[in-house]
């Protein structure tokens, strides 16, 4: 059964969460402070973390820095919940590695619709088999693990996903709204503002390698195997 940690300092959202997600066959745990969540995630390890962005004793932001910090939890998906609408706050929480992004007050079936997007993107098959190669960096799309010269370099399922869809469409330029669309199936007035800050994490995270990931000003961006 998946396993889902929902953190947040209203009992009430606990209470309406728990009982619709544990109807659509969801186990579900509840924490009610930052330092809560974070032991439950290193404990139970979650197949996904609804965090709250504004906590009593530890903001959101900074659970998510832990949380993709560690080899233990790097790989949970992680959707940010919160009152805060402004998209500085969302930016900064995609930059985090925040996987998804929702406001109150929200439905809970807009809710468990994301969750299950995260899920099935986390889980679905890999593109294609094999390896690819270019330089130092080296992905393999089988086991979802990617290396930069000896270093493995740890990826969020998101992450991943975005990596080998630029890597697979090498020298061709993707437009914002394309990896929106084919990335995060997410299409109309979506922010492109998300695309911005996952590459710019994912080319924080592969180092030297970054310079595969080429900027296409005023269009998007393009995966060229040159380096």
């Amino acid at each position: 059964m998946t396993r889902i940690l929902v953190v947040d300092d209203e009992e009430d959202i606990h209470t309406v969460l728990q009982y619709n997600l544990e109807q659509l066959g969801y186990e579900v745990t509840s924490a009610l402070t930052g330092k809560e969540g974070l032991r439950l995630c290193r404990e139970m390890v979650p197949d996904l973390v609804v965090l709250d962005l504004m906590l009593p004793d530890l903001a959101g932001t900074e659970i998510c820095r832990l949380l993709r910090s560690s080899p233990v939890t790097a790989h949970i998906p992680v959707i940010m919940c919160t009152a805060r609408t402004e998209e500085i706050d969302r930016v900064v929480g995609f930059e985090l590695g925040a996987d998804d992004y929702v406001t109150k007050p929200f439905s809970v079936r807009e809710l468990a619709l994301r969750i299950r997007a995260v899920l099935r993107r986390k889980s679905g098959p890999p593109p294609a088999n094999g390896t690819l190669e270019f330089g130092d960096l080296r992905i393999d799309r089988d086991a979802h693990r990617v290396w930069v010269g000896e270093t493995e370099v740890e990826l969020t399922a998101l992450e991943f996903k975005l990596l080998v869809t630029l890597c697979e469409r090498r020298e061709r330029v993707q437009s914002r709204s394309v990896l929106l669309d084919n990335v995060w199936g997410m299409r109309g007035d979506s922010s492109t503002r998300t695309v911005d800050a996952h590459v710019k994490r994912l080319r924080e995270k592969l180092a030297h390698a970054r310079n595969h990931i080429e900027t296409v000003r005023g269009v998007g961006y393009r995966f060229t195997g040159r380096g």
